[in-house]
């Protein structure tokens, strides 16, 4: 298939999510993205509805992988020959949806964007007006990478596409991301304690204060280590900062 019209399925893909229903989930936004397929082939009607029929049945993914099966998916439907049987193809596309799914939302949802999210905050509470523009910086380039390699690199490999997964090692980023989040949330912390508060500043030390931060690291690190999700410690993390800022409030209530 030419370039042009690689690009055109990939910028369609991007639209996977806008038709979403609850009949059939994203299959609206599968089926639109494979239309300049049929376009360029010169099949008869029949197979055109048979390729219609089938990009229509039940598919759900993450969005952003979205663009690594259609890919996938295209190079298939593109060197079946007609009269062939398409159960392969509807074998790739239903048993990989969920695998890619569950993949990019642990990737995307529960650790890059929090992280992304976590930083972005610490910004705006530094005063940083910048702070809506480094979280799209953060979080754009990651997706947008990973939806162009993964829809051409499963283009070129066609029912071997998971490999372009696989050597992505997204599971492994989204531990060291999550890491990353931790770390980034307690040093937000420690400063917020030695310099935030003049209260807090005045009860605990800098030297105390670093001390209790380290305490919390390796906490998180037992519990991670013991099996508690790092999107439970984040959010638990962030929650009680909220309550420990509004003891301020309080004191001036009182």
């Amino acid at each position: 298939m030419k370039r042009g019209s690689l690009l055109k399925i990939f910028w369609r893909t991007f639209f996977i999510h806008a038709t979403l229903n609850f009949r059939r989930m994203q299959n609206l936004g599968f089926a639109y993205a494979m239309i300049p397929l049929l376009q360029r082939r010169k099949i008869p009607d029949k197979e055109v509805e048979g390729v219609l029929v089938r990009q229509l049945q039940m598919f759900n993914t993450n969005p952003y992988l979205a663009h690594p099966l259609v890919g996938s998916i295209l190079k298939m439907e593109e060197d079946r020959r007609e009269g062939e049987d398409p159960a392969p193809i509807m074998a790739v596309k239903q048993s990989l949806m969920g695998p890619y799914a569950a993949i990019g939302d642990t990737f995307f949802w529960g650790a890059l964007r929090p992280c992304a999210g976590i930083c972005s905050a610490g910004l705006v509470w530094l005063g940083c007006a910048f702070a809506p523009l480094a979280f799209l910086l953060m979080y754009l380039p990651a997706h947008i990478l990973v939806r162009w390699r993964g829809f051409f690199e499963g283009y070129s490999s066609g029912k071997h596409g998971i490999e372009c997964i696989r050597r992505m090692d997204l599971p492994g980023i989204s531990g060291r991301v999550r890491w990353l989040a931790l770390a980034a949330l307690c040093a937000g912390s420690l400063w917020f304690l030695r310099v935030g508060y003049r209260g807090v500043a005045a009860e605990a030390p800098g030297s105390a204060a670093a001390a209790a931060m380290l305490a919390v690291i390796l906490l998180c690190w037992w519990l991670v280590k013991r099996g508690v999700s790092q999107v439970y410690l984040l959010y638990g993390a962030a929650a009680l900062a909220m309550i420990y800022s509004t003891r301020g409030l309080w004191l001036c209530w009182k």
